[in-house]
């Protein structure tokens, strides 16, 4: 397992919404940024859509990523056919070992036996391409739901994408998900977070912390996936809320990605899961 960082630890950087920075993070200097920061892996979001951007720009970030030795993985949001096959084609250019997929997109929200039969029909050109498939554990399903879309497709070439905090939202913690999802695991997104109560005392916050500071027991986690050998990269994303200006906003976000490398990068080695 190799750590990584995705253009979502730069989420502020890139600009959320109305709230756009100056001079936004663009997908290249996204690149240059990971080879400054000392990793050899990076994940794009659909924070900064692959599909967006003109061929030739595609193309410059493909040569650049060869010529560094930078593996891209490459995501996507919404499980429609023709935008996963384009992500495949995209896949495909940067050699990512996977795509990563977020099920639903705006007003768009399959079951999951929906997941399932659009899945199964992708599983032969994920065989043809060499591609699997990750399927993040994001908000809406419990962490069940995900085990019973990749049983029923394939297991050999669909699997999970564990965000730390995303089950959260679907009222399960990730002491619950880890045991299920953990075996079907091939990328791991690193994400802290703390909880205080507010001051009313009526009701919690529950906000992002840099990797390490946080509540989420990042070190045992990472000590269960890699019992499974099947956990190609852990990748850093970060939840810092804004603060008033966007400016300033970015440049807590950036301490926030020194503290959390400073905490990740001597738990992992360079070696990779022996299973691929």
């Amino acid at each position: 397992m190799e750590l990584g960082i995705s253009t979502y630890a730069f989420a502020w950087a890139i600009g959320v919404g109305e709230r756009m920075p100056r001079e936004p993070l663009s997908a290249m200097v996204f690149l240059q940024r990971a080879k400054d920061l000392g990793l050899s892996r990076v994940q794009f979001g659909d924070n900064l859509p692959l599909h967006k951007l003109p061929n030739e720009t595609l193309q410059q970030l493909v040569s650049f990523a060869a010529q560094e030795h930078i593996q891209v993985e490459v995501g996507a949001k919404g499980l429609y056919v023709d935008h996963i096959q384009a992500y495949l084609e995209i896949a495909s250019q940067f050699r990512s070992p996977f795509l990563r997929i977020v099920v639903d997109d705006r007003g768009y929200e399959p079951s999951v036996e929906e997941v399932v039969d659009l899945v199964n029909g992708l599983v032969p050109e994920l065989k043809q391409r060499n591609i699997k498939l990750a399927i993040e554990n994001h908000d809406r399903f419990k962490a069940a739901e995900f085990v019973e879309m990749v049983v029923h497709t394939d297991p050999k070439w669909v699997g999970i994408c564990l965000d730390t905090i995303n089950s959260l939202g679907a009222d399960q913690s990730i002491g619950e998900i880890l045991p299920l999802l953990a075996p079907h695991t091939i990328n791991f997104h690193v994400k802290d977070y703390t909880i205080h109560r507010k001051w009313h005392n009526m009701g919690f916050d529950v906000t992002g912390a840099p990797a390490g500071q946080g509540k989420m027991p990042i070190k045992n986690i990472i000590a269960a996936l890699k019992k499974q050998g099947k956990c190609y990269s852990a990748t850093l994303e970060l939840w810092p809320a804004p603060l008033p200006d966007i400016e300033d906003t970015v440049q807590l976000e950036n301490r926030w990605i020194a503290e959390s490398l400073a905490f990740l990068k001597p738990l992992f080695s360079t070696t990779n899961a022996e299973d691929y």
